[in-house]
């Protein structure tokens, strides 16, 4: 049973709505040719991105994957910081280096996303192991789509967690699609938290639609971590409800298929939900609905306003040392 307060609740449908807002201004600038790159979108999983990260704590360290935005909006970024990175501004948080979500530091509880999958969660596994040999009572987790669970990366990162009991959530994320091959054809389980048994660990299956399932379930698992019991699997159960990136048409989905998991969309089921259980009235949220699409319009002129980093910038925090240095040297070697 959730421990959440009306106000809580309130705050994670924000954080939902900020998620699907900010990529649908993100599809409007792509369409325009103002997205450097590509863009993934993570429509009808929101309900997992924010109901898992709003479980944890102040400290503990989060590693997103591409369709995780509102794991990355509860840590503290702002759709500022989201649509200056998609439009590689001077302002964004890799300064105009790279696009999508490959931004973060562990100080603010963020971890740049690793488009590798499966490699995050080793990565993971030694920040987890790193906090306890400073003692620090931490807990980290992070995303895997179920394509990603047949990686090799994914078993050796996992694996490890599990034999050094480390305080690491990992999300498995069963929208039924690895890109465009559905779930039945890449591997012979049904239920992806099954898998947790090979490592000794717990697993545990949840509607990755609901938000509050998802954070209970988190929630969960975040104090066996913090009592020093390992790692958890969570398998979240959801669907995404767009192509793989905003190019891919989804030809491959069957119709009805798509068609049923609209019904069971993660935004319109917990308004109800909260307007149901009195947590909130439907006033309430459309004020939060304003709010947000004023915060929205305001982030997206400012981003477009933001010029691009001047060419000189491209070797700065790249290496290790000074980049006019570097720069110099290598000049002198093609001479």
């Amino acid at each position: 049973m959730t421990d959440l307060t009306p106000q809580q609740k309130i705050e994670i449908y924000r954080f939902m709505r900020l998620n699907r807002g900010a990529e649908d201004r993100l599809v409007n600038l792509y369409r325009q040719g103002k997205v450097v790159g590509g863009l993934y979108r993570s429509l009808g999983q929101e309900a997992t991105s924010v109901g898992s990260a709003y479980a944890l704590r102040k400290g503990d360290i989060v590693g997103p994957l591409i369709r995780n935005l509102g794991s990355v909006f509860v840590m503290g970024y702002s759709p500022r910081d989201v649509f200056t990175q998609y439009m590689a501004r001077v302002t964004s948080p890799s300064g105009g280096k790279d696009s999508n979500l490959h931004f973060g530091t562990p100080e603010r509880g963020l971890v740049s996303p690793i488009s590798m999958l499966g490699s995050l969660v080793a990565v993971m596994a030694g920040i987890a192991l790193g906090a306890r040999l400073l003692r620090k009572p931490i807990v980290a987790m992070t995303y895997i789509g179920d394509g990603g669970m047949s990686t090799g990366a994914f078993h050796e990162g996992f694996n490890f967690a599990a034999v050094q009991k480390l305080p690491l959530i990992v999300i498995a994320e069963n929208n039924g699609w690895a890109y465009s091959t559905p779930l039945r054809k890449q591997t012979a389980a049904r239920c992806l938290a099954d898998k947790a048994q090979a490592y000794g660990v717990p697993g545990e299956s949840v509607d990755g639609n609901d938000a509050l399932a998802v954070y209970d379930a988190t929630r969960r698992a975040a104090a066996r971590a913090r009592d020093g019991d390992g790692p958890t699997l969570i398998e979240a159960v959801t669907y995404r409800m767009k192509g793989h990136a905003e190019h891919d048409a989804q030809a491959y989905v069957p119709k009805e298929e798509l068609e049923d998991w609209k019904r069971r969309d993660p935004i319109e089921r917990y308004t109800q939900v909260l307007v149901a259980s009195g947590a909130a009235t439907g006033e309430d949220l459309a004020a939060v609905d304003r709010a947000v699409a004023a915060e929205l319009d305001s982030d997206v002129e400012f981003a477009e306003k933001c010029p691009f980093p001047p060419p000189g910038d491209a070797l700065k925090n790249v290496y290790a040392g000074d980049a006019a240095e570097i720069e110099a040297a290598a000049f002198r070697r093609l001479r």
